[in-house]
């Protein structure tokens, strides 16, 4: 699948094969095939209360909020989130509650089968993991027959996507325009070499502490800067594990040093030291050695880079594609008075 689809399956089918999660979603019955009728639209006929109707199939709210409950507990766990995100988060797991209907109706147009050696392997991996669970033996008989289900969707699913996916090799024209389209993919960026000398203090010693490091820092600055072998004093002073080459760094680039080092090094140019600089661990001395410009490589180089890059974005939107066909093919009723945020995403459908 695409990442976003592929992420928002892996956490759907999280919330729905943990053993307990999957008894609970049984006991609601999540979803069922709605017959509509011209007098009666699916989501009348829809008990409990429901997320969508997809081309008659009905997505509970039970099935819904656990899926979403799910995914907010993995990707905020123990954080707060920003603002507007759990709105976008319940968006991305509408869709992909609603994406899986499409492809499973799919799979069925198709008449597509499940490898069943492949899912009786999964199924003997889940009773050996949950042999000693006293809930997973109480519970095993009525959850084993729907998480065979999902296991054979998922299985057919891929086989769906694998297939979905295989395309023809780019053409040698198709990788030159690629090549010649994304310039910044084929671009070695800015990089600083850069050494260190760093004297260690604790983050809880006293300010004296802080001071006397600040002082020394100072002295083997005054030092180099008089002419003073760089390496010879970082393999002496300096506690960081570039010591042991002279305090070389080697070539960083932009994201690699923390918020702070980088403003002072853009200050700086090569052959220039820095003042006694703080930084968690401690103070620090560094020496801009070189600065290597931005590197464009011709294709002969990154001709390799340049096929993969351009098969997997073709795979990509082969398969952003074949959903989009599904979605727009279908009928699709969301219920915007029960989850006020998913109407930011009807909105963007029409």
């Amino acid at each position: 699948m695409n990442n976003s689809v592929r992420k928002l399956s892996s956490l759907v089918s999280a919330a729905f094969l943990v053993f307990s999660a999957a008894a609970a979603a049984a006991e609601n019955a999540p979803s069922s095939n709605v017959p509509a009728t011209p007098s009666a639209p699916a989501s009348h006929l829809a008990s409990p209360p429901f997320m969508a109707v997809v081309s008659g199939t009905v997505i509970s709210s039970a099935e819904f909020d656990a899926a979403a409950n799910e995914a907010a507990r993995q990707k905020f766990y123990h954080g707060k989130p920003p603002e507007g995100a759990i709105e976008q988060l319940m968006r991305d797991v509408a869709d992909g509650l609603i994406d899986r209907v499409l492809l499973v109706d799919e799979i069925k147009r198709q008449g597509l089968k499940p490898d069943t050696k492949t899912v009786d392997a999964k199924i003997a991996e889940y009773e050996k993991r949950y042999a000693s669970s006293p809930r997973w033996q109480q519970e095993r008989e009525r959850i084993l027959p729907s998480l065979r289900q999902r296991l054979e969707q998922d299985d057919m699913l891929a086989a769906l996507e694998s297939r979905t996916r295989k395309l023809p090799a780019p053409t040698e024209e198709q990788v030159r325009a690629y090549y010649r389209a994304n310039p910044d993919k084929f671009t070695e960026p800015e990089k600083m070499a850069l050494s260190l000398i760093l004297l260690p203090v604790e983050p809880s010693a006293p300010e004296s502490a802080w001071k006397a490091a600040e002082t020394e820092a100072g002295a083997l600055r005054m030092q180099l800067s008089e002419g003073a072998d760089f390496a010879t004093l970082a393999k002496k002073h300096s506690t960081h594990e570039s010591a042991k080459t002279g305090g070389s760094l080697g070539y960083l680039h932009r994201g690699m040093l923390p918020e702070g080092i980088q403003e002072k090094i853009d200050e700086m140019k090569p052959g220039d030291l820095s003042a006694p600089t703080r930084i968690l661990q401690g103070y620090a001395v560094f020496r801009y050695d070189a600065l290597q410009k931005p590197k464009h490589h011709e294709l002969a180089t990154v001709r390799e880079r340049a096929t993969d890059l351009l098969r997997r974005e073709q795979s990509d939107n082969a398969w952003k594609d074949f959903v989009a066909g599904l979605r727009k093919k279908a009928k699709i009723e969301l219920n915007t008075q029960r989850y006020p945020a998913l109407a930011a995403e009807k909105a963007a459908a029409k």
